[in-house]
């Protein structure tokens, strides 16, 4: 959807939203309040409710309608690679360069884990996985020498390695841990989501 073909209220809705966004990373999601997010959305505290019944449901929306997937899917479909492993491997550099451009996403995503349990996941898989699911769906049928066959798991496993990277990224980056690390732990990550950290027998 463009600027010229979004009406009034759905300009004022993205503008609520980028103010939430940008305020639960200033302040956290408990310590922000409508108030604060109305005043820097420009609009009056009774306004937001045009739009919102709580924050809450802007949290919801904020993860649905600022879902990366937008932006990402098509960089995954135009991935380059002859063999399912380089395909595998050069989307999920994909996904994890865009993301480390805008790792808000990840952020909120810990205060979905954490305050709300996950609650919102289903709103966020009921617009998400109708435009993911079909591209693991071409993966498994196009790409031979996959261990796994499900679309539905290859797409769980997928996404659980990228959060995984990120929250593991958050926690070791500024250590003495990050000293200590390859140069291109991407690489390695994504290596280890592909072949696991143990050897084949031989």
């Amino acid at each position: 959807m463009t600027e010229e073909t979004q009406t009034k209220g759905e300009t004022t809705r993205l503008a609520i939203e980028d103010a939430a966004v940008n305020l639960f990373m200033e302040h956290g999601y408990h310590a922000t309040s409508m108030r604060q997010i109305a005043e820097r959305a420009g609009l009056a505290l009774g306004g937001i409710y045009n739009h919102f019944s709580s924050k809450e449901e802007i949290f919801e929306g904020i993860i649905v309608d600022k879902h990366p997937y937008k932006k990402i899917l098509p960089l995954i479909l135009e991935a380059q690679g002859d063999t399912a492993e380089e395909f595998l491997k050069n989307a999920m550099r994909i996904v994890l360069t865009e993301l480390g451009r805008e790792p808000y996403y990840i952020k909120l995503m810990m205060i979905e884990f954490v305050e709300f349990n996950g609650g919102h996941g289903a709103a966020m898989l009921r617009e998400v996985a109708p435009k993911v699911l079909p591209v693991f769906e071409q993966i498994v049928k196009v790409r031979k020498n996959l261990r796994v066959t499900n679309p539905a798991m290859l797409m769980r496993s997928f996404f659980g390695m990228v959060v995984s990277y990120f929250i593991t990224e958050m926690v070791v980056s500024n250590s003495v841990i990050s000293n200590l690390l390859p140069k291109n732990s991407m690489d390695v990550y994504v290596d280890i989501f592909l072949h696991g950290i143990v050897k084949p027998e031989v």
